[in-house]
């Protein structure tokens, strides 16, 4: 689990048609959206019970300098989809990225330098598990270019740490913390509820805790249990839905009275402290993902594409180095009809939504597509009555799956 932002994701439910029929399936951009770069790195020591990530627990060492070398072979035959353009944030997902080695985020930063044109101030973010954490090799990560650093924390209860198949306790998640704020300005601390056996006491106390670092960013997410994972096969005793929902509230309530600023869904931060790199999601920017499992989206001026890379790390290297396209699990272009319903799925996730305007920006689409829908949730109370925003309305956040219902056949 971490603060990094999937960009389709509907509390497991399928993506189906949007009820918006697009007379003309063709669409006209004029302009391209903020360009964004998600790196995958798929190892980990050990996989967690409840991750659905790309993951996969390393045998011996990571294979660092074949990692690499796929990673510039995947990176150069996607150059010609966003040459020339401006990447605003790196994001390093995983996974554990701090696996791997000071001279490896160096070497692969440097490549990152000399084919794109990062922003002079991009916000470059890497996932770190607190089990991994040391003091040198942070600063080494700090010097090459890292300036964000995203901790799975996840508690700070060993009974609950254990229950999550964490391989750190809650003196290495408080040390590793500690590392972070001295090696970086930006540190984010990814905390979860409703977890095994967990009271609404031990619930309130990891918020409260995390809250007491200074970080400026906090990703509390409510524990659900993914198909495909071990949790989703042997369920653990979790808290039942209304005790979750409590939970929640209390959640958002210790941080909102904390002085956090809830954004989005699972995101709070300080002010200036919000993540650019899942910002960009929201607003249904474009990213280019490369490393196992990676996906992106990227915007043409007449389509949108979406691509998804091959998952087994070795299948992928080995096809990368082909350099024939065969290491892409996935290379489509989004229908236009589709499009209104990936466009708010995105965007309704943020508390005070996204300009009217956007949506014809992102999509090359007439907002006519979308008014009698967008009437019918403001008549039900769902979205607010702003003609200038897409914004959801305290009803309508709080009821989020019941308002993108609206844009679902």
């Amino acid at each position: 689990m971490s603060d990094r932002a999937p960009s389709v994701v509907f509390e497991g439910k399928a993506l189906r048609k949007a009820t918006v029929d697009v007379a003309d399936d063709t669409i006209k951009l004029a302009s391209l959206p903020t360009l964004s770069l998600y790196v995958h790195v798929p190892w980990c020591v050990r996989k967690c019970p409840y991750c659905d990530f790309n993951s996969h627990e390393v045998n011996g060492s990571v294979p660092e300098e074949q990692y690499l070398a796929a990673l510039r072979a995947d990176l150069e035959q996607a150059l010609p989809l966003v040459w020339g353009r401006q990447v605003a944030t790196v994001f390093i997902g995983g996974g554990t990225p701090s696996l791997l080695s000071a001279s490896a985020i160096d070497e692969m930063l440097t490549m990152f330098r000399a084919y794109l044109p990062l922003e002079p101030h991009a916000e470059i973010t890497m996932e770190a598990n607190p089990g991994t954490v040391e003091t040198a090799r942070f600063k080494e990560y700090a010097r090459s270019g890292i300036n964000r650093i995203s901790l799975g924390i996840q508690s700070f209860n060993d009974n609950a740490l254990r229950a999550l198949g964490r391989i750190h306790d809650a003196r290495q998640a408080r040390a590793a913390i500690d590392v972070a704020q001295n090696v970086v300005e930006r540190v984010n601390l990814d905390i979860m509820f409703a977890l095994p056996r967990q009271t609404m006491l031990e619930c309130v106390a990891d918020v409260r805790e995390a809250m007491s670092f200074g970080t400026g960013h906090l990703s509390l997410y409510h524990l659900t249990l993914e198909p495909n994972t071990v949790f989703a096969k042997f369920p653990p005793p979790v808290p039942n839905d209304d005790d979750g929902a409590a939970m929640q509230d209390a959640v958002a309530a210790a941080a909102t009275d904390g002085g956090w600023e809830r954004y989005e869904v699972s995101a709070y931060a300080r002010s200036g402290e919000r993540c650019r790199h899942n910002v960009n999601y929201w607003e249904f920017g474009d990213y280019l993902g490369i490393g196992p499992g990676a996906h992106g989206k990227l915007t043409f001026h007449d389509r949108i594409v979406r691509q998804a890379r091959l998952k087994n790390p070795q299948s992928w290297m080995d096809k990368a180095m082909r350099r024939d396209g065969s290491h892409l699990a996935e290379d489509r272009q989004i229908p236009a009809d589709d499009l209104p319903f990936e466009f708010m799925l995105n965007a309704l996730r943020l508390r005070t939504g996204v300009p009217a305007h956007i949506f014809s920006e992102r999509t090359g689409l007439s907002f006519a597509a979308i008014r009698p829908v967008v009437e019918q949730a403001v008549a039900k109370g769902l979205l607010t009555s702003d003609p200038d925003r897409l914004q959801a309305s305290p009803l309508g956040w709080r009821f989020l799956n019941d308002l993108l219902e609206e844009f679902l056949s």
